[in-house]
């Protein structure tokens, strides 16, 4: 979890990350009702969280499942040694399966952690998932030296910035 000093962050700011918190309201128009929240216009909440997401105290927005209530309960997140040449490119074409939620490239760590991609999968038992995975398998091919599956065994709390 990021924390950010309040003081960074001007009354505005801090208003829009306090009325988003807990993720934006499941309205048809919902940077609108954060505005009329905060007593700004919806295109000033909409420019200010622009600004926030291009200078980086906003990662992203967009909807984070629950993927067991989803009916996704063998999650794994999958890791591969792959050629530093083509994981980039590959790594696009990894997360853009639709089964797959996060993939993304890290540096290893040898001689402990030789895994430079990382894709999360999800499916509904394990066997699905593990046919998703030789999808990934067959996709990297002679690219991935290596790769091991960690399965979740628990459901983590997700959240995003937090201010008091």
């Amino acid at each position: 979890m990021s924390r950010l000093a309040p003081a960074r962050m001007n009354s505005l700011e801090q208003a829009i990350v306090r009325a988003t918190q807990a993720g934006l309201p499941l309205v048809p128009r919902p940077f609108k009702a954060v505005a009329e929240a905060v007593g700004a216009t919806e295109e000033a909440v909409i420019a200010c969280m622009k600004a926030m997401q291009a200078d980086g105290r906003i990662r992203r927005i967009a909807a984070v499942p629950n993927h067991y209530a989803l009916g996704y309960r063998a999650n794994a997140m999958t890791v591969w040694d792959v050629a530093d040449d083509a994981v980039d490119a590959l790594g696009r074409q990894v997360g853009a399966l639709e089964f797959v939620s996060h993939c993304y490239r890290r540096p290893r760590r040898l001689p402990h952690w030789r895994y430079n991609l990382l894709a999360m999968v999800h499916g509904r038992d394990r066997q699905e998932t593990a046919d998703r995975i030789s999808i990934i398998s067959t996709l990297l091919g002679s690219s991935a030296q290596a790769s091991e599956v960690l399965y979740s065994t628990r459901i983590l709390k997700k959240t995003g910035l937090r201010i008091a």
